[in-house]
């Protein structure tokens, strides 16, 4: 149904954005926001006039930088990711590779921070986009802890196919979740991106739930995964401590534990 008031058409046309895509068509908009071409234009001009949304110079609009600003004020949010950036540093410094945090947002990881150095590979992700649990390693983690009934919804869709080593079997999927609560870090390989492979491991609060992921991606073809663990891991629970003692936000902005069988996580080949 199209909005009837102003405002409602104005958070359609924003709620557009809302499922990460970086670039959006004036039509992809109006589709999305169920208004007439000529009224969203007309609104989404307005809005880019007032920093809300940019117009690139291919005629695509993106989140602008306004926009941006009044979400990252989200006190819990930021709070979390100034208290991550010192232990993201100390990781990229040990590594120059791609280092992330993401928390869990509407069934996808919604990344609050990214550090990518110029050496290491250029990935899809960027502050403020979402991306699929099951085909990212901070997803990974975040669905394998998220409430049961949080991971039967997304278990229970479509699994999208991202390269041809997403997992998209929801069993398979159960079980490489069960493995990621067995050994606390989850990898990927070419699951989201071709040639990207990622660790993450969880960021847990004073109260041991789960908040948040950190991973480490990278596309070096002959890496290791398996000797980057304890790097990721130990600076996983380094910002751990410091959430416990220093975080005042609450477990909302994660998901809760819960139990489950190990099991194999890594795509087949």
């Amino acid at each position: 149904m199209t909005p009837v008031t102003v405002t409602g058409k104005v958070m359609a046309i924003l709620g557009a954005f809302a499922a990460g895509d970086g670039r959006l068509t004036l039509t992809e908009v109006c589709r999305r926001a169920d208004l007439a071409l000529a009224t969203g234009h007309r609104l989404v001009a307005e809005l880019v006039g007032g920093g809300f949304l940019e117009r690139l110079d291919d005629g695509s609009y993106r989140v602008g930088v306004k926009l941006w600003h009044i979400g990252a004020q989200a006190h819990a949010a930021t709070d979390l990711r100034d208290l991550a950036l010192p232990h993201m540093e100390d990781l990229y410094e040990a590594t120059h590779e791609n280092v992330q945090l993401a928390v869990l947002r509407d069934g996808k990881a919604l990344y609050l921070e990214r550090l990518r150095g110029t050496r290491s590979m250029p990935i899809v992700t960027r502050v403020g986009v979402e991306l699929p649990l099951h085909a990212t390693g901070v997803g990974k983690v975040l669905l394998a802890y998220a409430p049961r009934q949080v991971r039967e919804r997304v278990l229970a869709e479509t699994l999208a196919a991202h390269t041809e080593r997403t997992i998209t079997d929801p069993e398979r999927l159960r079980v490489c979740l069960a493995e990621v609560r067995r050994t606390g870090v989850a990898t990927t390989s070419g699951e989201m991106t071709v040639g990207a492979h990622s660790v993450a491991a969880p960021i847990r609060d004073r109260h041991d739930t789960v908040i948040a992921a950190l991973s480490l991606v990278t596309g070096r073809r002959t890496a290791d995964l398996r000797r980057l663990v304890p790097t990721v891991t130990t600076a996983a629970r380094a910002l751990s401590r410091d959430v416990a003692l220093h975080w005042s936000g609450s477990g909302d902005i994660g998901a809760d534990a819960d139990e489950g069988a190990g099991g194999d996580c890594h795509p087949r080949g």
